[in-house]
């Protein structure tokens, strides 16, 4: 979405994307160091439901996205007929891995919400909304993923 909302030349807009999922990609490892130690230190098993599994699957994905698209298109670039073979692909499973990480977030909340044994309560009410904001924000971001930038329409 960088290449859609920051204004300013090629090379900045790739300079920003790079830097926003670097920075989520430390932060994706940060969350899952921070887990295991909660574990940890609570005796938890860990990597025994769909969330984490599917949790894993994504930040593994999103990982290497990000290591083959900076070798690709950063350093020490790929010529530019691979990069034009490689860009769908790259836009395919940038889709794959945000749809993959909404899921993630979906299991979670009901996995919560099992736990609790289907109360309900007005922290239901709000688990449930933010269900519905998870949902409705990827069906946005999908949709401004797959429209054309408004600049290339006139």
């Amino acid at each position: 979405m960088a290449y859609k909302t920051v204004q300013a030349g090629r090379r900045s807009r790739e300079l920003v994307h790079l830097t926003l999922h670097l920075i989520a990609l430390l932060l994706e490892l940060l969350g899952v160091y921070a887990a295991f130690m909660f574990n940890h230190d609570f005796n938890v098993e860990e990597m025994l439901t769909l969330n984490s599994w599917l949790g894993i699957i994504a930040i593994c994905l999103f990982g290497l996205q990000w290591v083959f698209a900076f070798l690709t298109y950063c350093f020490p670039k790929a010529e530019n007929l691979t990069r034009a073979m490689i860009l769908p692909w790259h836009g395919f499973f940038r889709m794959v891995i945000f749809l993959l990480a909404i899921c993630t977030a979906e299991t979670r909340f009901v996995e919560i919400f099992i736990s609790l044994a289907l109360e309900r309560n007005q922290e239901a009410l709000v688990r449930n909304f933010t269900g519905l904001l998870i949902f409705l924000f990827a069906v946005s971001v999908t949709l401004s993923v797959i429209l054309p930038r408004s600049d290339k329409l006139y």
